[in-house]
């Protein structure tokens, strides 16, 4: 009699595999080891029981090649899987070159993405089959965290920063997206749906829903409608520094120190100016804290980064 509860969870992407292999791994490893050390347990209670006819007159005796042979067995085996845990957690913070990006928010109690292409998404964010996709996420208000179970991935979403998860989805198909961390009283019903779709029918899917205006163009009319372009601007009669080709770039500060412009940086020069000034330069710059949302600042540092076609290997932190 089937109740239609597949013993193992469907894998739908890239990772999936790769993370599985390593859980059912160690699983049969603890599962021998704990069975193992059972049998020992129960044996020797058994034959050493109150009553028993077991010889108890020998005398307490070590081996030290015993000793060190098991010890040394359990630190190669801790090793060989500390290493295969990292493996994967390292490649799961360095998507391909050619990753499509879509951006996320995360607010009480909802969803919002939006394509390359400016369409707009709530709850449900549809990828194609077969091609890398970066969800770069932020949080609106409390942590929120993306979760989906099929493809075996989950990252937070932080107020205050950007962060990254990103995955192929192998299979078409609707799979669920959760939050995964709790946050407030309608956490339950803050879900949503993956849907993943052969590369045409994707294509076919953003045509019907029109041309949106990007993250990146918003960012520009922000850019401009909160003064930002006055200063920045290329006629801008207060000296403040050129943001062309900013992202990525090494930025040299006041304090003799040097960072390089990634997404930390930008969002810390929007909300604090004053945290990290550059070098021959005024600390004027106003703080835009609380004048802005989650939202709006995905917006405006989309439009910075477009002002750096090729950002350099390592900007997106």
């Amino acid at each position: 009699m089937s109740f239609g509860i597949p013993f193992f969870p469907q894998e739908a992407s890239s990772e999936a595999g790769r993370i599985d292999a390593l859980f059912y791994t160690l699983l049969a490893f603890s599962a021998v080891l704990g069975l193992a050390l059972a049998g020992l347990v129960v044996g020797y209670a058994v034959k050493y029981r109150v009553g028993s006819k077991a010889d108890r007159t020998g005398k307490r005796s070590r081996s030290l090649p015993l000793e060190m042979s098991w010890t040394i067995a359990s630190l190669v085996i801790a090793f060989i899987f500390f290493g295969w845990g990292a493996a994967l957690f390292v490649r799961r913070d360095h998507p391909p070159a050619d990753a499509l990006e879509i951006s996320g928010l995360g607010k009480q109690w909802m969803w919002e993405f939006r394509q390359p292409g400016g369409q707009r998404e709530i709850n449900e964010l549809h990828v194609p089959v077969g091609k890398a996709v970066v969800v770069s996420l932020a949080a609106q208000d409390v942590i929120h965290s993306f979760y989906v179970p099929a493809f075996r991935i989950k990252q937070d979403a932080v107020p205050g920063r950007t962060t990254h998860i990103w995955f192929i989805a192998t299979q078409p198909g609707r799979y669920h997206l959760f939050c995964a961390q709790y946050c407030g009283t309608q956490h339950s019903e803050m879900g949503g749906w993956v849907i993943a779709m052969a590369p045409e029918q994707y294509a076919a899917w953003l045509n019907s829903q029109g041309e949106g205006e990007t993250l990146a163009a918003s960012g520009e009319k922000l850019f401009r409608a909160l003064g930002c372009s006055g200063c920045h601007g290329a006629s801008s009669k207060v000296r403040a520094p050129s943001l062309d080709g900013i992202f990525g770039r090494p930025v040299a500060l006041d304090n003799q120190q040097t960072v390089i412009a990634d997404e930390r940086y930008l969002r810390d020069s929007i909300l604090n100016p004053k945290k990290e000034v550059a070098a021959g330069y005024e600390p004027h710059m106003p703080s835009f804290d609380g004048l802005i949302d989650e939202g709006e600042l995905q917006m405006l540092l989309a439009y910075l980064k477009a002002l750096s076609p090729q950002p350099t290997a390592g900007a997106r932190q």
